[in-house]
């Protein structure tokens, strides 16, 4: 990409976000854009993928810090994002003539901003050189069991990869890319503005490729690049959360030029249970007991997740919401905790009645009101 077509490129708008956006805005805007464009989803959309190339070139500027960095103090330099250059530049001034030398020594807006035009060497690296693949993002829904627990599933993404065909090269098979004349093979060209300073970019004849191709590929088009599906096993990890989000290393898209392959990046959702929940490390459960097993005591059956019972002492006198510690039974390295709910009965013999009633008769001079009572005295 030439400093001008990015210059005139407002990623801020392309996601849907303001210029003061929060990372986790960005990767929000990002996400739900990625669904709604995703190419696997828009078969009948054939404008589906080119959106969804923009949307994702957008989240690798301003999912970057460093690179947004830069991308925000070119918009200000130049006096905010979207900014155009008609006809070379208002005025017969392109843009990288703005920067000019006033020490004898030649400037290169490439070398500016060298994290977005080729990754911190401006011209002093060629832009055929290696190149990192796009990272992508998938997601997996999980059963509360299999998270807590760990497991292998498949997941199939969808990401640029050299072409099949032609192997990467751009032409049609049986056919070879010749090196650029422009460019002489560097992928950069220099052009010199009035004699004070020179700019170079990725060459326009090649896009920076330094080759070009006279018989193209008839399945990518020359670019050398096609979009691939497969389907990868991802191992997640015992005790991943609703909502954790897993680098997978090099299982994104494919380099170019020899380089590495981005990272795969997969948002877990965990499916609730009907009966346990987590907190941290550990289960939680709440048990119902008897009014009787509360005040008199008792041992009861617990369930657990791997569906056997523990045996709990509830100590005398246990009153309703406390909860109890059963080691080593929540889990990868966490616990079990029951919360008891006593359970008031609904209905009542006349005999239980005539009980309750001596109960109370016995027990009058234990007001459990009396000391909420004083302190409002």
């Amino acid at each position: 990409m030439s400093t001008k077509d990015w210059l005139e490129k407002d990623y801020y708008k392309v996601l849907g976000v303001s210029s003061d956006a929060k990372p986790e805005e960005i990767k929000k805007a990002f996400r739900k854009l990625a669904r709604q464009y995703h190419p696997d989803q828009n078969t009948a959309n054939p404008e589906a993928e080119a959106k969804f190339k923009e949307i994702s070139e957008a989240n690798s500027v301003l999912g970057d810090p460093e690179k947004r960095k830069e991308y925000d103090e070119a918009r200000r330099m130049f006096g905010g994002g979207g900014f155009r250059f008609p006809g070379g530049g208002a005025g017969g001034v392109r843009p990288e003539d703005l920067f000019t030398n006033f020490g004898g020594e030649q400037t290169n807006i490439s070398d500016l901003f060298g994290g977005l035009f080729g990754g911190g060497g401006g011209s002093r690296r060629a832009s055929r050189g290696p190149r990192r693949g796009a990272d992508i993002e998938g997601e997996v829904t999980l059963d509360f069991a299999d998270a807590l627990a760990g497991a292998q599933v498949s997941l199939q993404t969808s990401s640029d990869a050299a072409c099949d065909t032609c192997h990467g090269t751009g032409a049609r098979p049986g056919t070879q890319p010749t090196v650029c004349r422009v460019c002489q093979g560097s992928g950069m060209q220099t052009s010199t503005s009035g004699g004070m300073f020179s700019v170079s970019e990725p060459c326009r004849e090649c896009r920076g490729r330094g080759m070009t191709v006279a018989d193209p590929c008839p399945t990518c088009g020359g670019s050398g690049r096609a979009r691939a599906t497969r389907t990868i096993q991802v191992r997640i990890p015992a005790g991943v959360t609703d909502g954790q989000r897993i680098r997978i290393k090099g299982k994104g898209g494919a380099g170019e030029n020899s380089g590495a392959s981005g990272d795969l990046y997969v948002l877990v959702h965990v499916r609730p249970h009907r009966v346990f929940g987590r907190k941290g490390d550990h289960l939680t459960i709440t048990v119902p007991i008897t009014f009787a097993e509360a005040a008199l005591g008792a041992e009861i059956p617990v369930p657990t997740l791997e569906g056997s019972t523990v045996r709990l002492k509830v100590p005398a006198g246990t009153p309703t919401g406390r909860t109890f510690r059963v080691a080593g039974r929540g889990g990868k390295g966490g616990d079990l905790l029951v919360t008891v709910e006593v359970q008031v009965p609904k209905e009542l013999s006349d005999e239980a009645k005539q009980a309750l009633v001596a109960f109370t008769a016995q027990a009058a001079e234990a007001d459990p009101r009396a000391a909420l009572m004083r302190s409002l005295g």
